[in-house]
């Protein structure tokens, strides 16, 4: 079996619990593939502030993959090693387009979260991600630079029919993603996971076949088709699990537990 020596793992029904924790077990887990030498971090699509509050809680000491692969930024030193900004003048196309349909918004720009007005869904999300909400107006007058990423929240089957719709039109143009069900992602078209994962293994000088990738949703199809060992997580999507090299029996934090312990590890990690 290939020696694993860099590890990327989603966050949100990947790590997370149902409860959005991080259990002792992976903690355990995760500090024993440190300690074995293997470099493990977190990809998501989260901001990176919320992502560094789960690494501090894992002790991860390396470059986070954050925004689904627009921001790779050390999680200790802050600095930012690549950065891939969603292009103004595809923001301003999609925002009109969204503000049409009426659905929520969310915008991102130098880690912070933004919204144009303030309603339950923009609360909700930043209560969930314990980050604060700055109100801003429309996103087309406020953005003079480029956005981060922009996000569209609605029911999933709005999310799933706006993404058929625009899909043709931005192909090449703009990374179009659903993470949960009912978000879908707008970023740089070499803003995904899988991108920021192939830099971070040149980075580590770690060659393809040595990189794991674990995830559950859409927006980790990209990384897990870049990594050597591809991983999806019991309760992933049923297009992920197809995609994946290697389909966990347990589901969330476990199933990330089950495959370090299949691929790095030579013992079971116990509660």
């Amino acid at each position: 079996m290939t020696k694993i020596k860099l590890i990327a793992a989603d966050l949100d029904d990947t790590i997370l619990s149902r409860d959005r924790i991080i259990t002792r077990r992976v903690k355990d887990a995760v500090a024993a593939v440190r300690a074995a030498g293997v470099h493990f971090t977190v990809s998501t699509g989260r901001m990176f502030s919320a992502a560094a509050h789960f690494a501090r809680q894992l002790d991860i000491e390396l470059p986070l993959i954050t925004y689904q692969g627009a921001l790779v930024k050390n999680s200790l030193s802050d600095e930012v090693l690549r950065y891939r900004p969603l292009p103004q003048v595809y923001a301003r196309e999609l925002i009109t387009r969204v503000h049409q349909l009426g659905y929520h918004m969310n915008g991102y720009l130098e880690d912070r979260l933004l919204v144009e007005r303030d309603d339950e869904l923009g609360r909700r999300y930043a209560a969930n991600n314990g980050v604060e909400m700055v109100v801003v107006g429309d996103f087309n007058e406020y953005f003079h630079d480029d956005p981060t990423k922009l996000v569209v929240i609605a029911e999933e089957q709005q999310v799933t029919q706006l993404l058929a719709e625009l899909a043709p039109t931005y192909q090449g143009k703009v990374h179009l993603s659903k993470s949960l069900p009912g978000y879908l992602e707008f970023s740089h078209i070499q803003a995904t996971k899988g991108d920021a994962l192939a830099y971070l293994a040149r980075y580590f000088g770690v060659p393809t076949e040595e990189v794991m990738a674990i995830g559950d949703s859409y927006n980790d199809m990209e990384m897990l088709q870049y990594a050597g060992v591809g991983v999806a997580v019991a309760n992933a999507r049923d297009d992920v699990k197809l995609i994946a090299d290697y389909v966990t029996s347990q589901s969330y934090g476990d199933g990330v537990v089950e495959a370090l312990e299949k691929y790095v590890l030579n013992s079971p990690v116990h509660d």
